[in-house]
């Protein structure tokens, strides 16, 4: 019973958290000229992206290596297999082509970088972890770069008749930015305790709570600051929130948890993470294909329904082959 409460009260905060995430994007991009992209890419992908990074953290300190590195794995599955296929049933997603030559070969580099990594180590290093760090680095200078270089195209966000149609206070901003990272912290917490306690009230393996129940949870927020999205037509932060979270996952959780403590496998249980590396890989490389059927660079809902399919195919073979 008390599980129970905690999802549903978990859930509650992320949809709080959610709503106040988006508006004071919004209202960043507004006072900063900046394109809404950029502010999904980075302020709103770092909040949704902290779930991720606690839990790993805390995992590799408890010993649970397969918790830390399954719960990223999980996360960026689920952030399109599930986050990006039910927001795009909801609404269509367009996708300009600058995501296509940038972000979205950010994203996968990132993603077979992590396969070879683990395929010829057992372990993700702290010096490895330093080095995720430095690409997550340059990533963001060269993000912003462009953002500077396009700054006078931006100032076109003027005309937005959104929540932040007339430009916030700073003070404002902070606020929505605490309560939103807040509720959003809080709900995942909560959320996550109580898919933990489920989970292993039916005995499945650490791999297998991190890779679903665990990966689930820290993605409701990338979920919820989506759906919001979404409903408010605010796009391009959405697709900017997930890729930058699964950008984030990678390069930042796990380049901060192996810094502070070495992420190790054991070999019985490699050949279990690499196949789940593999369908992240999977799941980030069909976007680009998906984009180039009709509607061109178009998430319609039909692709969307592909890509939920995709996820719970993927998500009943590992309770069908649990460990």
């Amino acid at each position: 019973m008390l599980d129970a409460f905690y999802i549903l009260a978990g859930l509650a905060l992320l949809v709080v958290g959610g709503e106040f995430l988006v508006r004071s994007s919004v209202a960043i991009s507004l006072k900063f000229h900046l394109s809404k992209m950029v502010i999904g890419l980075t302020v709103v992908s770092f909040a949704t992206s902290a779930p991720e990074l606690f839990v790993s953290v805390k995992a590799a300190f408890d010993g649970y290596p397969y918790i830390a590195l399954g719960n990223v794995i999980g996360s960026n599955i689920a952030n399109i297999g599930l986050v990006l296929g039910v927001t795009s049933i909801i609404s269509p997603l367009f996708l300009d082509r600058d995501f296509y030559k940038f972000n979205w070969p950010v994203m996968m580099l990132l993603s077979i970088g992590l396969y070879f990594l683990l395929l010829f180590g057992d372990d993700i290093s702290r010096v490895e972890g330093i080095g995720l760090l430095l690409i997550l680095i340059i990533y963001l200078l060269i993000l912003i770069r462009k953002a500077n270089k396009n700054r006078k195209i931006k100032k076109l966000l003027q005309n937005s008749t959104d929540i932040a149609e007339t430009i916030a206070s700073n003070f404002k901003i902070i606020i929505w930015l605490l309560i939103g990272g807040g509720a959003l912290w809080g709900g995942s917490e909560l959320l996550v305790t109580g898919a933990v306690r489920v989970a292993e009230f039916f005995e499945v393996s650490n791999r297998t709570i991190a890779v679903t129940m665990i990966a689930i949870g820290t993605s409701v927020p990338e979920l919820a600051a989506s759906v919001v999205a979404a409903i408010k037509n605010e796009k391009a932060i959405l697709v900017g929130n997930i890729i930058g979270s699964n950008i984030f996952n990678i390069a930042s959780v796990l380049g901060i948890t192996a810094f502070i403590h070495p992420i190790t496998v054991l070999d019985s249980g490699m050949n279990l993470v690499l196949n789940d590396v593999l369908w992240m890989i999977g799941f980030a490389a069909i976007i680009f294909p998906l984009a180039l059927l009709p509607k061109r660079f178009v998430l319609t809902r039909y692709k969307g329904i592909v890509l939920f399919v995709a996820y719970t195919i993927f998500m009943g073979l590992i309770f069908v082959n649990y460990n």
